[in-house]
């Protein structure tokens, strides 16, 4: 294990009823807040009317921000800035999945500034006494719930960064299971995706040897598949859910990365450059290039991929690169059973802009320092994903 400091102050409330909690964890933050969620689906299931009630209850005031779309976008958060600073809220509570929670952060983030926002996800700013964050989780997926990180889309531009900081971490989480029963099964499955890419993104980009965190990082995959695929068959199986729920947060929360050393994203990163340029859902796109990259990387170096093999498939082949191989089919295998995409032409994406993509991926390996991907290393990846 190399050093670390593990730091978390979110507070979870997790299981049935909890969304009650919401109004007084929040008044006792602050007295007014921008309520952010999406595009209807809260109002369809009853969680509006539940967080609702629990501010009216507590005495918390609240405005409303709702819109957000599943690729949330830079225009829309600079609509909530001016809204959180017109009728000076004192914090911002966030109804949704991970791009709600997304949105909520860089609205956060930059009410408090005097420069545009987007400066923050172009590294050219840094945050600086963000509002307070609150959240009501609906999808489980991202982490975002428990983390300091934000994805947003530059509409204007096409672009897709992720920045982050830990006081943009949230103060209290709100985890119902019940509330991730109306997820359908498709969105479902692109969020046990989206957990399984960001225990991968740390398995397989820490250098050196790690017992305790790769096992426990091996146990969420297996039990994201679990419950990923049970939630899936059944959209109203508590257990699966509430499983699927806790696995996600854990993914992406501090604590799979602890020990590691530096780590990098890269299947974020290509994932990125696909859903900035053609607006699919991140999960889908990362079922796509998950399986891609790892071909491409366990062709270099496939000892890491043997062991993932090994342990979470059972493979028993003895050849590093036999092992490696047959363990990525496994994984993509899964993908499939839970019916999510595994080439980009099943998302539509029939003839991608190879150059585009790859000029989109740099952006943000340079912001991220990722080193070892230039243009010719990302066109291979994506051309094992068409």
């Amino acid at each position: 294990m190399k050093n670390f400091v593990l730091e978390n102050p979110t507070k979870i409330i997790f299981g049935k009823g909890t969304i009650a909690e919401i109004g007084p964890e929040a008044k006792a933050i602050g007295s007014k807040a921008l309520l952010v969620y999406g595009r209807g689906s809260i109002r369809a299931n009853g969680v509006h009317d539940q967080v609702t009630a629990s501010l009216r209850d507590a005495g918390c005031l609240w405005v409303e921000h709702g819109g957000v779309k599943s690729n949330p976008v830079l225009s829309h958060v600079r609509q909530g800035v001016a809204l959180a600073r017109s009728e000076q809220v004192d914090l911002v509570l966030a109804v949704g999945g991970g791009s709600v929670i997304d949105t909520a952060k860089a609205i956060a983030a930059g009410a408090t500034v005097n420069h545009d926002v987007w400066k923050i996800f172009t590294a050219k700013k840094g945050v600086r006494s963000p509002l307070p964050v609150c959240c009501v989780l609906t999808l489980a997926a991202s982490g975002s719930e428990m983390n300091g990180g934000m994805v947003i889309t530059n509409d204007e531009k096409g672009l897709k960064l992720g920045a982050g900081h830990k006081d943009l971490k949230p103060r209290v989480s709100i985890l119902d299971p019940e509330a991730t029963f109306s997820v359908p099964p498709d969105y479902t499955a692109y969020g046990a995706v989206d957990a399984i890419a960001h225990i991968l993104e740390f398995y397989f980009s820490c250098q050196g040897s790690f017992p305790v965190q790769e096992r426990f990082m091996e146990g969420l995959v297996i039990n994201i598949m679990e419950s990923g695929a049970a939630a899936v068959r059944q959209p109203t199986d508590y257990t699966a859910r509430a499983n699927l729920m806790w696995c996600a947060t854990l993914a992406l929360n501090g604590w799979t990365a602890a020990g590691l050393g530096l780590v990098g994203f890269p299947m974020h990163m290509i994932e990125h450059a696909v859903s900035a340029l053609y607006d699919v859902p991140h999960g889908a796109g990362l079922s796509c290039v998950i399986p891609a990259w790892m071909r491409w990387r366990s062709g270099r170096s496939p000892a890491k991929f043997a062991q993932l093999a090994r342990r979470v498939f059972a493979v028993q082949a003895t050849d590093d690169a036999e092992a490696a191989a047959r363990g990525i089919d496994r994984l993509e295998a899964w993908f499939k059973t839970v019916r999510s995409p595994t080439r980009l032409s099943e998302l539509g994406v029939d003839q991608p802009d190879i150059a585009a993509l790859t000029a989109h991926a740099l952006t943000q390996a340079k912001i991220w320092r990722l080193r070892g991907y230039n243009e010719d290393n990302i066109a291979a990846i994506l051309a094992k994903a068409l």
